[in-house]
């Protein structure tokens, strides 16, 4: 009984130690194994397919995407993307309504001479395996004339899409049209500054909140209907080339990538700041920042220390009885 009693505690300790660790969910540090991809460049957590990780290549790679299975690191399919020309300098990539794909072919940072730029949309597929998918391109300009960027994203719940420039002393963020149109040119308008030198962004998955990174730091930002207001830092890790980021598929974590072989991919706690500014509208309210928001407040920590204590007594009380029996 002694005996059983011990191997219960131990099994209980070693499962609430293993509980966080949830590879499967993608919530936890991993490294992109791929030889092919030495500049990833975008990232984006998939909706359909726990635990994987879109990405791609930065310019001259070709109309390539990866899912990348966070669990182990490596590639499980790559999609080649038709119907697109050749792609230019690929920046990032989100993941809208009904699982589908934007692809920001958005990048122009030798002198910003590109007249229109694109983006590319598909829908993910069901089932993960090499494969070639026609894609949907949209020509992009911009009001008030080239920018540079590397940050895209569609809002999860209206699938508008959104474009941040880059620039150095800070830059603005893009509203596109409520439906981006194929048959025409696309106008992106500025609608809200953004006080960061803008690698990537993106949204919470209930679109609540917008994470903007920088090479060597980050602001979250309350949606606020698109009127951007400003909530903190981030906790944006050091990374050789901080270059990409996305929430995982959960929204408890920030996942962020670099570029070069072998690159990692670092998780860091989401902020929670409560349930407001969710709004798409320009009516949208604010978000305090006071707010202990789902999954990640001070009382579920609390709750878990508990647990964790709770098990580790029961491992000692047991392994304290197991010495105490006499040799046979």
């Amino acid at each position: 009984m002694r005996r059983s009693l011990a191997l219960l505690a131990g099994g209980l300790l070693v499962g609430a130690l293993a509980a966080p660790a949830s590879a499967a969910d993608g919530d936890q540090d991993f490294t992109i194994k791929d030889s092919r991809i030495t500049e990833s460049s975008g990232l984006a957590a998939s909706r359909q397919h726990p635990g994987i990780y879109w990405t791609h290549n930065d310019s001259d790679d070709g109309a390539f995407l990866y899912a990348i299975d966070s669990a182990t690191g490596q590639t499980v399919a790559t999609v080649t993307m038709t119907g697109v020309g050749t792609p230019r300098d690929i920046e990032a990539i989100s993941i809208g309504p009904n699982n589908q794909i934007y692809v920001g072919d958005i990048g122009d940072n030798d002198g910003v001479t590109w007249d229109h730029v694109w983006i590319y949309q598909l829908t993910e597929p069901k089932v993960l395996k090499n494969r070639t998918i026609r894609a949907t391109q949209y020509v992009v300009k911009y009001s008030d004339g080239s920018r540079d960027a590397e940050s895209l994203v569609v809002h999860p719940k209206t699938g508008r899409v959104y474009i941040i420039d880059k620039q150095e002393d800070g830059g603005h963020l893009y509203a596109g049209p409520a439906r981006l149109s194929s048959s025409g040119t696309n106008v992106f308008r500025p609608v809200a500054a953004v006080d960061m030198w803008a690698t990537d962004a993106a949204f919470s998955p209930d679109g609540r909140q917008l994470a903007v990174r920088g090479y060597f730091g980050g602001v979250s930002y309350a949606w606020n209907g698109g009127k951007l207001k400003r909530q903190g830092q981030l906790d944006v890790p050091l990374q050789q080339q901080g270059e990409s980021v996305t929430y995982s598929r959960d929204g408890s974590k920030i996942m962020y990538g670099s570029e070069g072989a072998q690159s990692g991919v670092e998780a860091e706690d989401a902020p929670s700041y409560g349930k407001s500014g969710d709004s798409d509208s320009a009516s949208g309210n604010g978000s305090s920042a006071s707010g202990s928001g789902e999954g990640g407040g001070s009382e579920g920590n609390v709750r878990n220390g508990a647990i964790a204590v709770g098990v580790l007594f029961i491992a000692y009380l047991g392994l304290k009885r197991l010495r105490r029996r006499p040799s046979s």
